[in-house]
């Protein structure tokens, strides 16, 4: 959260300073005043927060630093230097974001949510191109020769995506069916957890039966719940991911909607969403399948690096000429 920037006057030592002032919140509430010599007195706080704008976002991302570090267990994949490195992301793009104009935030968001549903689909086999996606999502129109279904994946993962750039979305039963429906629809009437067996292609793994979903996802959303107060979310929303993807609880479309989840509970914390490409599919599926045997930590590795990919590749790289 973001406060007002002001000046503030100190006396010290019998002699009158001006400081830049400007006080953030930390995820738990706590409030970080940072503040800035201003010698020029002729400066407008507008024209003074821009030229010392690097030093805030410094001692911002020091703050949430010093706050991951304090909160979030470290471990072999999330070392102390990630837990930072993560943050410093973070604070990059909220301010970043939070300057967009209606315009830049819309065509940002309409180029990750395209690329997002490419990719995404693609990996569950969908054969509609990149250029395929953005005709049906943005100019409404099917593609020749296509499958209806893909039509309507494409479509219906705009609508979840929409949501959760509102906040509409959390982790618990009710939701995560809902997101389910939004996404079958009009592809498949099942619009609640599996009634038969199923399984992943390809994957010796045996997946939850159909008489133990309820109960194995009421035990996985109560995991959520309580990991999410010491572990970082980027983990979290890992092993959520692998955890969700072996219970496999709905009859089609898990792989997709488990990819939702993991930016939903990184976008509730304020984190920049991560793709996963169809290029990765191997090692994605490979992460799982270790993932299933036991050796968490190749998922919580393979997250690890989509997220600083993407926000590098994607995020960074575009929204550099956006703030010029």
């Amino acid at each position: 959260m973001f406060f007002m920037v002001f000046f503030k006057d100190k006396t010290i030592h019998g002699r009158k300073y001006r400081y830049l002032t400007k006080s953030i919140r930390l995820p738990d509430g706590r409030v970080k005043t940072i503040q800035k010599h201003v010698k020029d007195k002729n400066l407008s706080v507008a024209e003074a927060f821009k030229k010392h704008s690097d030093y805030f976002v410094a001692k911002e991302k020091e703050f949430n630093g010093d706050y991951a570090l304090e909160r979030y267990n470290s471990d072999a994949v999330f070392t102390k230097a990630h837990l930072v490195r993560i943050e410093c992301i973070k604070v990059d793009y909220q301010h970043t974001v939070k300057n967009f104009s209606r315009e830049q935030y819309r065509d940002v968001f309409d180029r990750f949510i395209a690329n997002f549903t490419y990719e995404s689909n693609a990996i569950e086999g969908n054969s509609l191109t990149l250029k395929d996606v953005s005709i049906v999502m943005f100019e409404d129109k099917s593609i020749e020769g296509k499958d209806l279904r893909e039509i309507y994946e494409t479509k219906n993962s705009r609508k979840v995506m929409n949501l959760m750039l509102k906040n509409k979305f959390r982790i618990n039963e009710k939701d995560i069916i809902g997101m389910y429906r939004i996404l079958m629809k009009d592809i498949d009437s099942r619009t609640g957890y599996k009634k038969y067996p199923n399984y992943i292609v390809g994957s010796r793994v045996k997946l939850t039966s159909p008489e133990d979903v309820e109960e194995e996802m009421e035990e996985l959303i109560k995991w959520y719940e309580k990991t999410s107060g010491y572990a970082n979310p980027l983990k979290v929303a890992a092993l959520f991911h692998g955890r969700f993807q072996r219970i496999h609880p709905f009859a089609d479309g898990n792989g997709r909607v488990g990819r939702f989840l993991a930016n939903t509970i990184l976008m509730q914390n304020k984190y920049p969403p991560l793709i996963i490409r169809k290029s990765q599919r191997r090692s994605y599926i490979k992460s799982l399948e270790d993932f299933h045997r036991g050796y968490t930590t190749n998922l919580e590795r393979f997250f690890l690096d989509k997220y600083k990919k993407t926000y590098n590749k994607f995020f960074k790289v575009y929204l550099k000429y956006v703030n010029k």
